[in-house]
């Protein structure tokens, strides 16, 4: 199996390597080494990410439970605006003494590689769907404007169009909708 590289997120366990009991706590603040998510909002490059990890040392491994803080950025799923959103995510795992299929990780070289799980409990905790508010109008589906933008602005009813010979029989009838269809019916 190939040693991982030494990365910001890359921690070493030396001290508590099959020392059961022991525990360390640890502040980090990192770069994000690349984009975390593909979404509508997504972590960036660079983007600064806020640790605190409890480091706990088990029979099996070394357990890490922590906190994770920064902020996601990207656009409104309904209107299409820039948006910031926080994101604070709680992980945990194990990470195994020896290579074995049971683990998803283990420790390498006495030091444990925090991106994947951090990664995958950011990009998990991202919204399919953001809003830059809760109750956010959206676009206007035939000007595009931002309804937000334009409050007194009703949007316009768009009709389906298999409906529009009935509306033209409206149309050219006035005097039926006044007397409804009883006059009809008397005619026949």
């Amino acid at each position: 199996m190939s040693t991982p590289s030494l990365t910001a997120f890359t921690l070493p366990v030396r001290d508590l390597v099959h020392r059961a009991g022991e525990m360390r706590e640890r502040a980090l603040d990192v770069a994000a080494p690349e984009a975390m998510g593909d979404g509508l909002v997504s972590v960036k490059e660079g983007a600064d990410v806020h640790l605190d990890v409890r480091l706990e040392a088990l029979h099996d491994g070394i357990l890490v439970s922590g906190d994770v803080s920064t902020d996601a950025t990207g656009v409104c799923g309904r209107c299409l605006t820039d948006i910031t959103l926080p994101v604070e995510v709680e992980f945990q795992e194990l990470f195994a003494y020896t290579a074995d299929d049971a683990y998803d990780y283990s420790v390498h070289d006495d030091h444990v590689d925090l991106e994947p799980v951090v990664r995958d409990a950011v990009v998990l905790s991202l919204p399919f769907q953001p809003v830059c508010q809760p109750d956010c109008p959206g676009l206007d589906p035939v000007t595009g404007e931002r309804l937000a933008d334009v409050p007194d602005r009703k949007p316009q009813e768009v009709l389906d169009p298999r409906w529009a010979a009935l509306q033209g029989l409206l149309a050219q009838d006035p005097e039926a909708e006044a007397t409804g269809d009883g006059a009809e019916r008397e005619k026949r």
